[in-house]
């Protein structure tokens, strides 16, 4: 039988001969993708502005490829997106773009402290828009032995479409190396389907609009039956009998159902609300529960993750004054801000450790001196920037 360990190895090493190919063979896929441009309306002139210069971009395959080594903590997650920081700067994001979020509450009918959490958590309210060129990234995908090659296709000419329209300049279509661009990060055949003009002066602009990426957001969530007025959920207690197997965003039933299970409310209140919902346990029995209605689901729609919805859900409460989670996580190792964060990667590159810029950010070179530090101080190498190594930093 063939080891797990010859496996892996085949299938990279048969990932590196089909990224070989597809970049030896990469112009002759760029003409065909012309071909295939020009059927969909884009004119040569377009294509040609849009692909100077562009390459096969191997870090591109590279991030498709990567099967992460470190599987984030739920508690790590929600730490590092909901922070003291982000929520002040949610605040005065909100204050700055007040006008802006206003209308797209009042045209689409999505609670402005929601639209503000998908773009803090998407961007950092604009701050962090991503760097890759979307029509070098689309185009390596296009090229590719990727399964998914039809998909990002797809993309591409939806990438292309925005660019004849002239609606984004291609200078400005950088984001993630999948596609995602813009303030609240739209695949750019969502950005056809949904983006809007919200400040009115012709182009759907969500890289440098505010009202347009606000206003966008605010669409996608209106298509994905956000109902106004109605909460997105809030934190429950579970008795210590309750049966996780009946929990999930997909089970929901009546208040009363819950109700009947010994669910209550986090401070011991009754359960309210008239429509069903769902009971969260991400991180188990023993760790915080939540309550969830359809309007998790719209947020769960923008980025299929759990994880990914209690974010923004527990941002938005932020944003609006209103405390965190109040439950502990079940750890006795505590997760850090990204302020912290800052403060661990600081003091590793204090000892000499190469971990970049001190940006909260933890990647691999942040976890593998993690790694080295807490072997030298005789604790399980982890990788994990949790609170006893960052302590232990600090003591010296």
């Amino acid at each position: 039988m063939t080891s797990r360990v010859t496996l892996t190895a085949i299938l990279c090493l048969t990932g590196l001969t089909m990224a070989g190919a597809a970049r030896a063979d990469f112009q002759d896929c760029l003409a065909g993708l012309q071909s295939q441009a020009a059927a969909q309306g884009v004119s040569a002139a377009s294509f040609r502005k849009a692909t100077a210069g562009i390459a096969f971009d191997d870090k591109v395959i590279e991030l498709s490829q990567a099967q992460p080594e470190f599987k984030t903590p739920i508690w790590d997650y929600m730490a590092a997106l909901v922070d003291e920081e982000r929520v002040d700067d949610g605040k005065a994001a909100m204050r700055q773009h007040a006008q802006a979020l206003a209308s797209a509450e009042a045209r689409y009918g999505v609670d402005r402290h929601t639209i503000a959490a998908v773009w803090g958590v998407e961007s950092n309210f604009g701050k962090n828009l991503g760097k890759m060129p979307l029509i070098q990234s689309l185009a390596t995908l296009a090229c590719s032995g990727n399964r998914r090659r039809d998909f990002f296709r797809g993309e591409l000419m939806a990438t292309l479409k925005i660019i004849e329209r002239g609606e984004i300049e291609p200078s400005r279509l950088t984001g993630s190396w999948a596609g995602a661009f813009g303030q609240t990060q739209f695949m750019p055949t969502t950005y056809q389907r949904l983006a809007v003009d919200l400040d009115g002066d012709g182009r759907r602009d969500v890289v440098d609009s505010v009202p347009d990426a606000v206003g966008s957001t605010a669409n996608f969530l209106r298509a994905a039956k956000w109902s106004n007025g109605m909460p997105w959920g809030y934190e429950v207690k579970v008795p210590r009998s309750f049966n996780a197997g009946a929990a999930g965003r997909k089970n929901k039933h009546a208040v009363s159902h819950w109700a009947a299970m010994g669910v209550t409310r986090i401070d011991g209140r009754p359960l309210s609300g008239d429509g069903p919902i769902g009971i969260l346990l991400p991180a188990g029995i023993n760790g915080p529960a939540f309550a969830v209605t359809k309007n998790f689901d719209a947020i769960y729609s923008y980025n299929a993750a759990e994880s990914y919805g209690l974010a923004i859900a527990v941002l938005s409460d932020r944003l609006k004054g209103r405390p965190g989670i109040q439950a502990g996580w079940p750890t006795d190792d505590p997760p850090l801000s990204r302020a912290e964060r800052r403060d661990l990667q600081t003091r590793l590159t204090a000892r000499g450790y190469d971990v970049g810029e001190p940006d909260g950010r933890v990647g691999s070179k942040t976890r593998e001196a993690i790694k080295e530090v807490e072997r030298s101080l005789g604790m399980p190498a982890t990788g994990r920037p949790g609170a006893k190594v960052l302590e232990a930093l600090r003591r010296g």
